[in-house]
């Protein structure tokens, strides 16, 4: 796939090419609940990064601010360089977006889902059909395509959504808890196929996930956020090695078992059931999309 890079040049820095994500104390408040505090983060070009955190660390929040679809100030988030408040159709163009709640029309088909999902991201009319089978070929769904979607498994319909993303050839993926309800094939099926994509574009990607194994796996860095801020930063490997020299430093006693990333999710976040942990729309959202996929 191309990549359509139109709009405004990006600013670089004289270290090379602008990151793929930059936020510079990032903030949003809905009414007195301040849901990003301050945020600093970058995402390297052509990595898979990993936003992990609580319900109601502020997440989706900062993804939202992210793909434009929440008003920031200038210059707390740029995308390649892209100032997503004044270049917001540049940034846009740059992005695919899977967000939590399920997006595919169960009326449509595969391949008019995907259609829709090209004029929507003004793929020129001449490249669509082509684009759109493309994507569908890329997440594994040609031979279904002219199935309703309605009679997708759930699997197949968060890959689906993933061709949606993809048929304007991003230079960004995001993707906001991609496999939510999915069972371990398929969420395998889906990281396959990201990675498949990834392998032959070069595209970057950022996920949230609350599964520590996927966040281990695949990503190449990870962000634990809490309260609105990132907590703790690196690779996975990284991480696991930082709390378990720490716990050593402390005096906890000898173990044959190292830390895993869960451990350092719950030494981050604490317990994530305290009065700032999120609400009932956090959960109300994820079951619905859990048992929709289910």
């Amino acid at each position: 796939m191309t990549s359509d890079t139109t709009g405004p040049a990006p600013t670089t820095d004289a270290a090379g090419p602008a990151d793929a994500v930059s936020c510079t104390g990032l903030a949003y408040a809905f009414g007195r609940t301040r849901a990003v505090d301050g945020l600093d983060l970058s995402v390297r070009q052509g990595e898979v990064f990993g936003l992990l955190g609580p319900n109601g660390a502020g997440k989706t929040t900062a993804i939202r601010c992210i793909t434009t679809l929440l008003p920031v100030p200038a210059g707390m988030v740029r995308v390649f360089g892209h100032d997503t408040a004044g270049d917001r159709m540049a940034v846009r163009r740059l992005l695919g977006y899977v967000p939590q709640q399920l997006s595919a029309d169960s009326g449509l088909t595969g391949r008019e889902n995907v259609a829709l999902f090209a004029r929507v991201f003004d793929v020129p009319r001449r490249e669509r059909a082509a684009r759109v089978a493309q994507a569908l070929a890329a997440v594994g769904l040609a031979d279904a395509a002219d199935r309703l979607a309605g009679t997708y498994s759930g699997g197949m319909v968060r890959r689906l959504e993933l061709a949606q993303a993809l048929v304007s050839a991003p230079r960004l993926l995001i993707l906001d808890e991609p496999t939510i309800g999915l069972d371990p094939i398929a969420r395998t099926g889906v990281w396959e196929h990201i990675n498949a994509v990834r392998a032959v574009t070069g595209m970057t990607v950022l996920v949230t996930t609350h599964y520590m194994d996927e966040a281990d796996q695949y990503c190449d860095r990870v962000g634990l956020m809490h309260r609105g801020r990132i907590r703790a930063l690196g690779t996975p490997g990284e991480l696991r090695q930082g709390l378990g020299a720490r716990r050593r430093a402390e005096g906890a006693p000898a173990t044959d078992t190292p830390p895993t990333l869960e451990d350092v999710f719950r030494d981050v976040a604490g317990s994530g059931l305290d009065e700032k942990s999120g609400d009932f729309r956090d959960v109300r959202s994820t079951r619905r999309t859990a048992h929709r996929v289910g």
